[in-house]
């Protein structure tokens, strides 16, 4: 019995991932087409299925046949979690025109009762006559290894990284999708970031993302692979026009070399190093309305409210709680708590905030519930105001305001704390007219005056190097309190391993991506502590130069920047848990260097 209410569990478990799952319906180009060629079409149906598939016929290209359509299915665990996914893929086959630009037009499909489309992608057909042209004369690409020699100049349009923004123009605090994508016609063998693009006068929630080269996109009609390295949500907290700047990162490219054998003849691989700089993305950030009504506290998007009261009876220094609950879209992990107007016959205690929010496309949705708990002090009938909820809304353009209804509660006396017999006992003592001391009858013979002393003397004397010894240790400490980068410096080793404990913690879990990505967390932390310089402006030429007119040795220098080096590469690489070991001993070992190398 209990096995088959566990199959029963995992089968709703499975229903449930597919539910959420998210749908899509997307269009994957032909790769390099040259006249009077065959080539596929793919549109792909992902964690649904489909029905009322429209498609365009495409200008220029003739129809052989089709749709052809395959169905997969997925079912994976990763760390307790499972993942299930499908998709369907409607496959047509056309014969290449004339060369030129091409447009695959916008296709639609029906899916749980809602229908979906894709965007419109071009591609390029090519001349015959390119085909037979050497290999070094052919613009590179993506699937044609002979257009990928050695020695070939890299373009920018083969390896480049775009910031892409949701939109362009957008109201204070209001939800903007923001994507940071590589793309390449090449191979990838290193990738290192050296500056991370910066969004100056922006909050952001970053989402968790993989990087890895298994996209094909086509971008001003040519393929390239891409990859996702970074996805966040951005929260404009000024007006005006922001600039989210150019990111900075340094690239390895596989190239080949055509090695004759005699018989036949191989390709030799090649590395060739590039430096390539993101676009610079633009935000046009709108000012909200004015004048702002009373009770806005900054929430921007759509949302909703609700109380509730906990309990029917209330008593006195007996605690109830009330309970606020918005839900709604945008920020919500911004939005302030409601201030509630309490009888001052009530004791209040600090309210209890719980936020869950959750991403979808380029918004966040969630919900924000304030517990607020109180103790009435006195008996009678009270009344806990209504209170009213201000936000704005991009899309009308407009404020809202929500309110919530007034409680009348009445309050009944409640059981008062009994005193024990031993307090009152002390009472009674306390108050009662103590026994006069008469003394000695002549006290001027009975008694020596302190000051004759020679304790006294010594105690003074104790006191008065005290008093200078707090005064120098307050000057002190309130100079180190002002000298806020060396207070950094000295901590720095200090928060260095303490977040080097949690990539130890992944480590030992096999979890590999998070242990590198916790390693360079820390070590770039540590170098932003030591060297009293934001993360965003260290490379590994300053960390080198400033580690060096800093006094310490080029091997302590050395060693960092080759752990840098390994973690980032093992990001990227596949099977990389086995050197997790090696590379957090080399990450304390090089912090360790550092904090004893005599300047």
């Amino acid at each position: 019995m209990k096995r088959f209410s566990l199959f029963i569990l995992l089968g709703t478990l499975l229903i449930c991932q597919n539910v959420f799952a998210q749908v899509s319906f997307s269009v994957q180009p032909p790769t390099r087409v040259y006249e009077g060629d065959r080539f596929p079409i793919t549109f792909r149906l992902s964690n649904a299925d489909g029905s009322d598939l429209s498609v365009s016929q495409i200008n220029g290209c003739t129809l052989l046949y089709g749709p052809s359509v395959s169905q997969r299915q997925s079912y994976q665990v990763t760390n307790g979690k499972a993942v299930s996914s499908s998709s369907v893929e409607y496959t047509y086959y056309y014969k290449a025109g004339k060369a030129g630009q091409y447009t695959i037009p916008a296709a639609s499909v029906m899916a749980d009762g809602k229908r979906y489309s894709t965007k419109a992608v071009s591609f390029t057909i090519h001349e015959s006559a390119d085909r037979d042209k050497p290999a070094s004369q052919r613009p590179v690409d993506v699937d044609d290894v002979d257009t990928q020699t050695a020695g070939r100049r890299v373009n920018s349009d083969d390896v480049f990284v775009r910031i892409i923004l949701s939109k362009s123009s957008a109201y204070e605090q209001e939800a903007i999708g923001c994507t940071i994508k590589l793309y390449t016609k090449y191979s990838i063998s290193s990738f290192m970031p050296t500056k991370q693009p910066s969004f100056d006068g922006c909050l952001i929630q970053e989402l968790d993302v993989q990087p890895s080269l298994n996209e094909m996109e086509t971008y001003n009609g040519q393929n390239y692979m891409t990859a996702v390295l970074k996805r966040c949500i951005i929260f404009p907290q000024k007006s005006g026009k922001l600039t989210i700047n150019s990111g900075n990162y340094d690239i390895s490219v596989v190239q080949y070399d055509n090695v004759n054998m005699g018989m036949f003849q191989v390709r030799q691989p090649r590395e060739a190093k590039i430096k390539v700089s993101s676009n610079t993305g633009s935000l046009n950030i709108l000012p909200l309305p004015q004048p702002q009504p009373d009770g806005f506290t900054g929430a921007v998007g759509s949302f909703s409210i609700d109380s509730r009261m906990v309990g029917n009876t209330f008593r006195t220094n007996d605690p109830a709680t009330l309970i606020y609950t918005i839900k709604g879209t945008g920020n919500i992990k911004y939005v302030k708590e409601p201030e509630i107007d309490f009888p001052t016959e009530f004791e209040q205690y600090t309210p209890k905030s719980d936020i869950q929010t959750e991403v979808h496309g380029n918004e966040v949705s969630g919900s924000m519930t304030v517990e607020y708990t109180f103790v009435p002090q006195s008996v009678g009938d009270f009344s806990i105001g209504s209170d009213k909820f201000v936000y704005f809304n991009p899309q009308t353009k407009q404020y809202v305001t929500l309110t919530t209804p007034a409680y009348s509660i009445k309050v009944a006396k409640g059981l008062s704390t009994p005193v024990s017999a031993e307090q009152k006992d002390v009472e009674n003592k306390n108050s009662d007219i103590r026994h006069i001391h008469l003394g000695e009858k002549n006290p001027q013979q009975a008694h020596i005056l302190v000051v004759t002393k020679g304790w006294y003397w010594g105690l003074y004397a104790g006191l008065l190097v005290l008093t200078v010894a707090l005064i120098v240790i307050n000057r002190r400490q309130t100079k180190l309190s002002a000298d806020v980068t060396g207070r950094r410096t000295a901590k720095a080793s200090k928060v260095a391993k303490r977040r080097l404990k949690a990539a130890e913690a992944f480590m030992k879990a096999g979890n590999s991506e998070k242990f590198y990505e916790e390693m360079l967390r820390a070590l770039w932390g540590y170098l932003s502590d030591k060297l009293s310089m934001p993360v965003s402006q260290l490379s590994r030429e300053n960390i080198s130069s400033t580690l060096a007119s800093k006094g310490y040795s080029e091997e302590s220098t050395a060693g960092l920047v080759e752990v840098l080096d390994d973690c980032e590469m093992a990001r990227y690489t596949p099977d990389s848990s086995s050197r997790m070991d090696n590379v957090y001993e080399k990450g304390v070992n090089v912090i360790n260097n550092l904090e004893n190398c005599k300047r």
